[in-house]
């Protein structure tokens, strides 16, 4: 199992939009790739700007390349993201996970 993160940063007056972007266009896009498992997608801001991080769980390598494409480690950005994000980091960070455990009725153990 792979979890793949990525960080994103925009300004706070574009933050709401992007919010909405990632909902309506990004994420349909990650829960149509075979092999995602689990996707959080999160939001905190502070005075340079609302920094977003994604966080997706997927089942193998194969998975994730499937989404990004050949280099796994490669960000996958979306043209929308020109208009939204203050700078576009060249890679997201892939960890294997080697232990897992749920507690609670909230989370869904992988």
């Amino acid at each position: 199992m792979i979890v793949r993160i990525w960080h994103g940063r925009t300004r706070l007056e574009d933050a709401e939009a992007y919010e909405a972007f990632m909902k309506t266009r990004a994420a349909p896009d990650y829960a149509s790739v075979e092999g995602l498992r689990q996707l959080f997608f999160t939001r905190r801001d502070d005075e340079t700007g609302a920094h977003f991080v994604l966080v997706t769980v997927w089942e193998s390598m194969e998975a994730v390349k499937h989404f990004a494409g050949d280099d796994p480690a490669k960000a996958k950005y979306y043209p929308e993201d020109d208009k939204y994000l203050l700078e576009q980091e060249a890679h997201s960070f892939n960890h294997q996970v080697f232990f897992t455990q749920a507690f609670g009725d909230q989370l869904t153990p992988p």
